[in-house]
């Protein structure tokens, strides 16, 4: 029952969040006509690829990383080795289940456009039929969830 409530939690959670980013950013993917800040240097080429690092995606990560921790800090788990695997596991699966919703919905993409020419900040790092994030995070979120069980 608590994995069906964990994959539950994450496509609604995902689902939540990839439709309210469809409300900041519209058709405009990472960020592309928001005042927010970029940069790029040497490590966030590595780390993202040709995509700059931007203050929009910077403050939503830290956010949702805090708040899953939140449990921690409110005295409702312990923090052990496990849960925090098990947090990284859906923070991992989230990010991934988030981004590829945003493309389901987004009534200026649908799943059609879900290729390497429409979508301009994934493309340099796309491997066969999606991004290279998806082939790389999504096996380490299962792993991750699965060894938390362990």
């Amino acid at each position: 029952m608590v994995h069906v409530a964990f994959v539950v939690l994450l496509a609604a959670s995902a689902a939540v969040f990839a439709l309210l980013e469809i409300q900041v950013e519209g058709g405009s993917g990472w960020a592309g006509a928001l005042p927010t800040w970029r940069f790029q240097n040497r490590l966030t080429r590595l780390v993202m690829g040709r995509r700059e690092l931007t203050g929009y995606h910077l403050y939503v990560h830290l956010f949702v990383l805090l708040l899953l921790h939140l449990p921690f800090g409110l005295g409702l788990a312990a923090p052990t080795l496990a849960a925090e695997a098990r947090i990284l596991a859906f923070l991992a699966l989230f990010w991934i289940l988030e981004d590829f919703l945003w493309f389901v919905f987004n009534p200026e993409f649908g799943v059609r456009r879900f290729t390497r020419e429409h979508v301009w900040w994934h493309a340099p790092a796309w491997w066969w039929i999606m991004p290279r994030e998806y082939w790389i995070f999504a096996p380490a979120g299962v792993a991750l969830y699965l060894w938390s069980w362990s």
